[in-house]
């Protein structure tokens, strides 16, 4: 059996960038992988492929949504190092509802039996929204994974994120291996004081540290992963990726959060330096 990650984070931060970067990492260190875009901008294998490639909605589109008719390799691609990948998509904007898509596309991982066929399972997932079909990664995962920086507005998300993992370990196996906070700003002095204490409080931790570089940056835009691109930096760009591999692939310490209610987070946050 796959072991399964769903993560989640904020929209916007580089949530998809930096699941791409650790699937491959754990692609380099022997792992068998599929990473999954949940999100309607089908761009979370960006990365891995160097494409926008075809969606499950398209291809159910194109067979009249009898999902019969639909073959994994219809929605499988291969990207660097192996790590195959498939992006959920999403109806046309104000058309329907994305989660839903997300929805029938666990189903049809079930159905194509690949939950057996890898050694890990990455679900990238929308943003911050964990509700339908959004959360139904949850319902597979070993690890819930969360995705933040150093800011009130990730934080928040974080905690809500926290909230659905705490829910759903109450009937799933999901619990929480911890924060990556991404966008560190060593150079500027900027620290994650703000995020230690929020992963403290709700009773997680902090697994790796991203650094704010241009290098990542341009690694997007390229549409390749940290270790396709060049630089004076590049080590201390992979790096943070390579270890949490190491941590993902071994036996990390899990735990099911505590998060806090919305009031209290706001009256809470304002008094962390």
């Amino acid at each position: 059996m796959s072991l399964v990650i769903a993560v989640y984070g904020k929209g916007g931060i580089g949530k998809s960038t930096t699941s791409a970067n650790l699937s491959a990492a754990m692609a380099m260190k022997g792992a068998k992988v599929l990473q999954i875009g949940c999100d309607p901008k089908h761009d979370s294998t960006f990365p891995l492929t160097g494409m926008l490639q075809p969606t499950v909605i398209d291809v159910l589109d194109a067979v009249d949504f009898h999902i019969e008719d639909v073959t994994k390799e219809d929605v499988l691609r291969t990207g660097f190092a192996g790590v195959d990948t498939l992006e959920a998509g999403g109806p046309p904007a104000g058309s329907g509802c994305g989660g839903y898509v997300v929805g029938e596309t666990v189903k049809l991982l079930k159905e194509f039996g690949l939950y057996h066929k890898y050694d890990v399972i990455l679900f990238d997932v929308l943003g911050d929204v964990v509700c339908g079909g959004f959360s139904a990664p949850l319902n597979y995962a070993d690890y819930g994974i969360i995705i933040a920086t150093n800011d009130f507005d990730s934080i928040f998300a974080a905690n809500r994120l926290c909230l659905a993992i705490a829910q759903k370990s109450q009937r799933h196996k999901v619990k929480m291996a911890g924060v990556i906070a991404n966008r560190v700003d060593y150079v500027n002095g900027g620290g994650i004081s703000l995020l230690e204490q929020f992963a403290e409080t709700v009773g997680t931790k902090i697994i790796g540290k991203v650094p704010y570089h241009d290098l990542i940056r341009r690694s997007r835009l390229a549409g390749k992963t940290m270790f396709e691109m060049e630089g004076p930096d590049k080590e201390k760009c992979l790096q943070p990726f390579l270890d949490m591999a190491d941590l993902i692939l071994g036996d990390p310490e899990l735990s099911i959060p505590t998060p806090m209610n919305d009031r209290e987070i706001f009256d809470v946050i304002g008094g962390w330096k």
